[in-house]
């Protein structure tokens, strides 16, 4: 299971990083959007609504790489992080559910939890 966990740990990372990726996309995309426009009402409108989204979309990735990143350091506290946003991604169809169905069997396993129980935070 050890490397279920591993696996685990560099895909929450990895969908995490997608996202940010995404966030400075849309960001840049509706600031140069308003500025082609040539007009200071619409891109006073879409530099704010492109920050909210790019805010939007750090703010929901960041727990991610944080619980990622402690997945593969063997944190106690990533284990629990991790299975609430595999509970949360079950929502997200179809990648976000297969990623929350992998994370809810691999971080249920017996053998997972002793590998968190022998080293804790």
């Amino acid at each position: 299971m050890e490397k279920h966990v591993n696996v685990l740990g560099v895909l929450y990372i990895v969908f995490s990083a997608l996202k940010i990726l995404a966030a400075v996309v849309v960001f840049i995309v509706l600031v140069v959007a308003g500025l082609f426009s040539e007009d200071p009402e619409a891109m006073a409108v879409t530099a704010v609504v492109g920050s909210a989204i790019a805010f939007f979309l750090i703010l929901v990735a960041v727990p991610g790489v944080i619980g990622g990143i402690g997945l593969l350091n063997r944190q106690s506290w990533a284990r629990i992080l991790v299975l609430i946003l595999g509970f949360l991604k079950l929502l997200n169809i179809p990648f976000g559910t297969a990623l929350g169905i992998y994370t809810i069997w691999v971080l249920f396993n017996n053998e997972t939890e002793k590998l968190f129980v022998s080293k804790k935070s």
